[in-house]
This record gives C-alpha cells, sequence and structure tokens, in this order.
C-alpha cells in the first residue's frame, strides 16, 4: 500500500528548511541542473522572513552552494498574468540586494530562478522550459564569448553563465509517463507519490521523510487545514472567473466579458478575504495575497 507524502510545497514551508532535510532538495537541484549540488546556507526570502506560515497559494525559497551561487525556488499554484515579469523583479532585486556597494561588479553572484507553477503560463506545449541570456550577432549569427582573460578571471567558460538562469516547469501540462529522472521528480510535485520504481536523486530521502503518518498530530492537522484552504481558494478563484465570463458573453461584447472577469475576480478575492479573516490571518497577509487594500479588508 502506497502511503501519504505531504506536498512539496508544504514541505519548502515546514521541512525542507532543517539542515537535516537539505539532501531533498539537493537531490532535486542536482537532477534539474545535471550536476552535483550541495546546499550550504538557507539564505533571507520572503518565505524564510516571515515562516510562510500565511502564504497559502506560493512559498519561496533560497539557498545557496558550495560555489556560491544563490537558487531561487518557488512554487505558485495561482494564476499570475505577469508571472514573466514577477520571475525578472525576484532575481534582479535579488542581484542588487547582494553586491555590497564599492565592490567590482566581477563579484555578483549567479543566480538561478526555478519556479515550480501548477497554472498555465504563456503558450507554450512543453512542461520544462530553460531560459538564458545569449548574446548572438545580427550579422554573422555568431555567440559572442568570454576572452581568455575573462574565463580565467570569472572562472566560467561562457557569458550565459554570468547572468541569471529561468526554470520554469509547468507542473500540470506534465503527461505522468516519467521518462527521465526529472520526471520521476515532477511526478511527486503532481502527485504527492514516488513510485517503487523511480531512482532519481533525493526520491528516497523524500519518501522516507515527507511522509504524512511521520508528521505530529499537530503537523498533521496543520498539514489538513493547509490542504483545505488551498482547495478552497482555487474553488472560489475558478468559480467566480466562470461566473465573470458567463456575465461577459451574456453582454454579448469583448469589454464586458472583461469586466465580468475582472468583477469575478474581485469577489474571489473578497470571499478569500473572509475565510483568512475566520482562520486568523494578519490583515497585512490577507493584502499582499489578494491585492485588497487593509481598509477594504477590515470593512469586510
Amino acid at each position: 500500500m502506497t502511503r501519504t507524502l505531504v506536498s512539496f510545497d508544504w514541505a519548502l514551508k515546514r521541512l525542507l528548511r532543517q539542515k537535516a532535510n537539505f539532501s531533498i532538495l539537493e537531490g532535486f537541484l542536482s537532477v534539474l541542473l545535471k550536476r552535483d549540488i550541495v546546499i550550504i546556507n538557507l539564505l533571507e526570502s520572503e518565505s524564510n522572513a516571515d515562516g510562510g506560515e500565511q502564504k497559502i497559494n506560493r512559498v519561496d525559497m533560497l539557498v545557496e552552494n558550495e560555489q556560491k551561487e544563490r537558487l531561487i525556488i518557488e512554487l505558485q499554484y495561482s494564476k499570475e498574468f505577469d508571472y514573466f515579469q514577477r520571475m525578472l523583479f525576484a532575481t534582479s532585486k535579488h542581484l542588487t540586494e547582494t553586491l555590497q556597494k564599492g565592490n567590482p561588479y566581477q563579484n555578483i553572484k549567479k543566480v538561478f530562478s526555478i519556479n515550480l507553477i501548477y497554472f498555465d503560463l504563456g503558450h507554450g506545449s512543453d512542461y520544462v522550459y530553460h531560459g538564458k541570456t545569449e548574446f548572438r550577432g545580427i550579422h554573422q549569427n555568431d555567440v559572442l564569448g568570454l576572452s581568455v582573460q575573462q574565463k580565467e578571471l570569472f572562472q566560467k567558460e561562457t557569458v550565459y553563465e554570468i547572468y541569471p538562469e529561468y526554470y520554469v516547469i509547468k507542473i500540470n501540462n506534465f503527461d505522468d509517463i516519467a521518462q527521465d529522472s526529472l520526471d520521476e521528480w515532477i511526478y511527486y510535485f503532481k502527485n504527492n507519490e514516488v513510485k517503487d520504481e523511480f531512482k532519481a536523486r533525493g526520491l528516497a530521502d523524500v519518501k522516507a521523510q515527507l511522509q504524512f503518518d511521520g508528521l505530529s498530530k499537530e503537523e498533521q492537522q496543520a498539514y489538513e487545514n493547509h490542504e483545505k484552504m488551498l482547495l478552497s481558494e482555487r474553488g472560489i478563484l475558478a468559480t467566480a472567473r466562470i461566473e465573470g465570463m458567463a456575465e461577459g458573453r451574456a453582454e454579448g461584447r469583448a469589454e464586458g466579458m472583461a469586466e465580468g472577469m475582472a468583477e469575478g475576480d474581485k469577489k474571489a478575492r473578497i470571499e478569500m478575504v473572509k475565510k483568512m479573516k475566520v482562520n486568523g490571518f494578519a490583515p497585512e497577509n490577507i493584502a499582499e495575497m489578494t491585492g485588497l487594500s487593509i481598509d477594504e479588508i477590515m470593512n469586510l
């Protein structure tokens, strides 16, 4: 009988921040980046700073490896039309905050932005995307490289190794057929299950350390409440968007549909606020998650 595993977002919030469990995250990152990753430090991020307890649909984590590279791992359930810009902002903000004033630019740290998303971002048929910066000649179509001196100074072979790299894993696009080690990890992200035949690095630790039965009674209750809240939020948002689109179609015009969807989203946020207030969420956290002002929240 398959034992129940906790979801990866919960693990990021509660369990993987403990040094004893770094091997799980190291396994996933090593499989994704195709090289050995050893985490030496958990750095300050949004969720690291506040414990991530109040964020239902999103969790982020920032770690540093032995090469002093920074890896931002972000998991998000709810759709964001400007998520591409969000990725750019997060990496840019981190770069500017970590280069101390007066230090040479060569001290800028390499950043990887790794995004596990449960919504359909953009337009594309794949489920794993990799983005990197490359300078290509407009006449010769050659790729601009580093000089011999730059390679020696920066300890890098290519220009793109200097710039942030982005990974987008569209989990719901995965067809549940695991053909390699990364697929085995994505199967776990999607299904909260690790099959007996899976051999990807880190998954044995997932099976051993992320068992629901291994949680304390208090943690089990907190996990179940988290899952219920997440399902409730998904249902509220989906229902409101459907209602908004229906109202727009009924009006028979494109702007009516847009207005209806916007109104539906606002209704969803209001319903979510009411539920979150009942569950004791702080107004500041509710405002961050819903986009409503604190005054609006207090008046609901």
